[in-house]
């Protein structure tokens, strides 16, 4: 069966900055992570590499910036009062998550002040090209359910 919008897929990943060490991988133990392809569940330009492949294939691509997480964009920082990032010990460069309005969002430090600090907003793989390895390990059909929600239940999917 291949792959195409509307159907679910498991596949297991690795990916890495281009020409980096892999930042994530679930080939090693992990647990294959399934998405309802066509959905916008996983970045534009890796969807676009999986269209019509099938169950046992494995291939490598490499996604532009643009089909990722975007370009960066200037201008992107905010001052955010400290309280707000609890009692964890912030440095500049380090990486944390931050609950907002819309939902968790990864937000990079820049600067670290007595009572603010000032993040960038921008993804941390925000104008990065990736290179991924995938190997699928199954295509299947999606249930009414699923395709209601836009998002897979079970295994390596959603829980309600």
């Amino acid at each position: 069966m291949k792959i195409e919008k509307d159907r679910v897929v498991r596949f297991h990943y690795a990916v890495a900055e281009t020409g980096q060490e892999s930042v994530e991988n679930s080939k090693d133990g992990g647990q294959p992570l399934a998405i309802l392809f066509g959905h916008g569940n996983i970045i534009p330009g890796l969807e676009k590499a999986m269209d019509g492949r099938e169950a046992g294939d494995n291939f490598k691509t490499t996604v532009p910036a643009a089909e990722a997480y975007g370009e960066r964009r200037d201008g992107l920082s905010q001052r955010i009062p400290k309280k707000h990032f609890g009692a964890q010990k912030l440095e500049p460069g380090m990486q944390v998550v931050l609950q907002t309005n819309f939902g968790p969002r990864a937000v990079t430090i820049e600067k670290v002040g007595m009572s603010v600090v000032d993040v960038d907003l921008n993804h941390p793989m925000a104008g990065k090209d990736l290179d991924f390895d995938i190997e699928i390990v199954e295509v299947r059909e999606a249930s009414a359910e699923e395709l209601a929600h836009g998002h897979v239940h079970g295994d390596g999917g959603h829980q309600h």
